[in-house]
């Protein structure tokens, strides 16, 4: 075979094998993201299932904050994505990555762990607790908004959101006990809308957000989710 004919079999093959590359990158990645996520899932399950965390405490004390978040009608709320820090220490209460929980979207295909604080750090890792809404608890007068990306390269995250409809199951696991929720509507709104994401009374709801559009920052996309009881 001439120099030259070797020459292009070389340059196709490098061509193949970067193709290839690309074509499976997001595929190890988000296969990579959901063993570290099962792993700290394990982990999430077993610390709850021994002594180190205070369960009661904490959840006492996130009722109660709850109830100052109903009763001062969330005066201080704004854009949510400007609640970088959370406002409770977890780690005294024995839980030490900062995780409150996992979401798991059934019909999205994800499972993510909880972080409390919207920071870019903790948006990295997983889904977020977006600080001035609910703690992820539950109870009648509460919103907990959870956030997380939508463009983000190493997994799906919030990314196919729209697929979401009405009857479509959010699963929260905190540190205490398993909530299910049911989606009961989405909406697009601009960033300054902040009102759409306040505690409605009476109801128990979880309210999921992300960028929109895809890609884009310009608006947010909102799924509004109500507590079911499960059999």
């Amino acid at each position: 075979m001439k120099k030259s004919g070797i020459v292009i079999y070389i340059i196709a093959g490098i061509l193949f094998l970067g193709g290839l590359g690309v074509f499976l990158y997001p595929k190890v990645t988000d296969l990579i993201y959901r063993q570290e996520t099962q792993k700290k899932k394990e982990e999430f399950v077993q610390s709850k299932q021994g002594s180190d965390i205070k369960v009661e405490e904490l959840y006492q004390e996130l009722i109660r904050r709850n109830r100052e978040l109903y009763e001062s009608r969330q005066s201080g709320i704004r854009d949510p994505f400007f609640y970088e820090q959370p406002t409770i220490d977890l780690s005294s209460y024995g839980i030490k990555d900062g995780i409150i929980g996992f979401i798991k979207v059934e019909r999205l295909g994800v499972e993510l762990p909880i972080y409390l604080g919207a920071n870019e750090e903790n948006m990295s890792l997983g889904a977020v607790h977006l600080t001035e809404t609910s703690y992820p608890v539950g109870g009648e007068n509460t919103n907990s908004v959870i956030a997380a990306h939508r463009g983000f390269s190493r997994t799906a995250m919030f990314r196919n959101i729209q697929r979401l409809e009405p009857g479509d199951q959010v699963v929260i696991e905190n540190f205490r006990e398993v909530l299910t929720y049911q989606v009961v509507d989405t909406e697009v709104i601009m960033p300054s809308e902040v009102d759409k994401l306040l505690i409605q009374p009476g109801r128990d709801m979880v309210t999921l957000l992300t960028c929109h559009p895809y890609r884009s920052n310009k608006q947010r996309y909102v799924v509004y989710c109500e507590r079911v009881e499960t059999p």
